[in-house]
């Protein structure tokens, strides 16, 4: 125990809890932390996985006065720039469930400067199942097509039937010519993908936080979180198949692909990546090893996975003072392999949240 004390001391003066690595610098060369240290300091009965081993830090992006903001979604564009769209919203961080909108930022970084182009989704009011927030969107091109999946929520007819806002929660699609927009719901009337009708089905509460996979079959694998509500209390993840983006989306059969319920434990705001001839899907953990931290799981078919190991650690082992959590992680991809993760983190220079990177060194795979 007093080692670890000394390793955190140690990296708060340095801008890393393992002490290698300043919050300033860019190198990737070294990973901040070896498998032994960060096993210690998680005390983990799981692996470290290569990828948290490889993880240096760039800077928080997006500290904007007056806004928190939260779930970057990275992308390049054909000019080598990075566009990110993220969630923003003002007051409270709870805030965040009623009234969240989506923005869009160019950088020539990825550490920025960022400048902010404008809302590009918004809640469409009264009457619409996506009439308040619009929040943790997920950017690929597809085709010659660009699409963001989305979440989306509708207060009022929450507060109307006496029930807790989340359970509107919903999956919608918005599509685009280009990065800069304009982009267009795909339904005014539904979301891409709902909830169970059965209630005793897992997914019958909300489905959340969607991560597109473009499989190598040509279909679209939809990842998505639901809140077992009614049955175990536990979030999960399950998956959805389409033949075309567009959807109509099947749900698998199989569903949950992904559940921690027999240890009383839960993952959320997956984000999935096929490289080196395997499948990735990275989330935030809530208490399989540390609910700071991240989580990263491996497949050979993209629907079996292997047991959890360390994705990333939490907001000290890279910029110092006190841990936090840090959420919604999104992959910039570069070349078929990670070249950045994105995530979400609070505090910062205004103290509401904001966005965080770190490179990737994808030869840690």
């Amino acid at each position: 125990m007093k080692q670890i004390v000394i390793i955190i001391v140690l990296g708060t003066l340095l801008g890393t809890s393992c002490g290698r690595t300043s919050q300033k610098s860019q190198s990737t060369s070294t990973s901040l932390c070896t498998k032994s240290e960060l096993k210690e300091k998680y005390q983990s009965k799981y692996e470290i996985s290569g990828f948290a081993q490889g993880l240096s830090p760039v800077s928080r992006i997006l500290e904007l006065e007056g806004w928190n903001v939260w779930g970057c979604s990275p992308i390049y564009d054909e000019q080598g720039r990075i566009h990110v769209f993220f969630s923003r919203w003002q007051g409270d961080h709870s805030n965040w469930l009623k009234n969240s909108e989506i923005a869009h930022a160019v950088a020539e970084r990825p550490e920025g400067p960022y400048k902010v182009i404008g809302t590009v989704l918004k809640g469409r009011g009264k009457g619409y199942w996506d009439a308040n927030t619009i929040h943790n969107p997920t950017v690929q091109k597809v085709g010659d097509k660009y699409v963001m999946f989305y979440l989306g929520n509708n207060v009022d007819c929450a507060l109307e039937q006496n029930l807790d806002p989340a359970t509107t929660q919903r999956i919608g699609l918005a599509m685009a010519d280009s990065l800069n927009g304009e982009w267009m719901r795909v339904s005014d009337d539904k979301p891409i993908l709902d909830t169970s009708p059965n209630p005793a089905d897992w997914d019958s509460y909300l489905t959340t936080n969607p991560a597109l996979l473009q499989n190598g079959d040509g279909k679209y694998w939809l990842y998505y979180k639901a809140w077992d509500r009614l049955n175990d209390n536990m979030r999960k993840m399950g998956l959805a198949i389409a033949d075309r983006v567009e959807g109509p989306y099947q749900k698998y059969p199989g569903n949950p692909i992904i559940s921690f319920a027999s240890i009383k434990s839960q993952v959320e705001d997956a984000y999935a990546f096929f490289c080196n001839g395997k499948y990735y899907m990275i989330m935030r953990d809530m208490g399989v090893i540390n609910s700071r931290v991240g989580l990263i799981m491996e497949s050979n078919d993209g629907v079996h996975w292997s047991a959890p190991q360390l994705g990333y650690g939490d907001s000290s082992l890279y910029f110092g003072g006190q841990p936090e959590r840090m959420e919604r992680p999104q992959v910039l991809m570069r070349d078929g392999k990670p070249a950045y993760l994105f995530l979400a983190i609070s505090g910062g220079k205004y103290k509401t949240s904001s966005g965080a990177v770190l490179k990737v060194n994808s030869d840690q795979l």
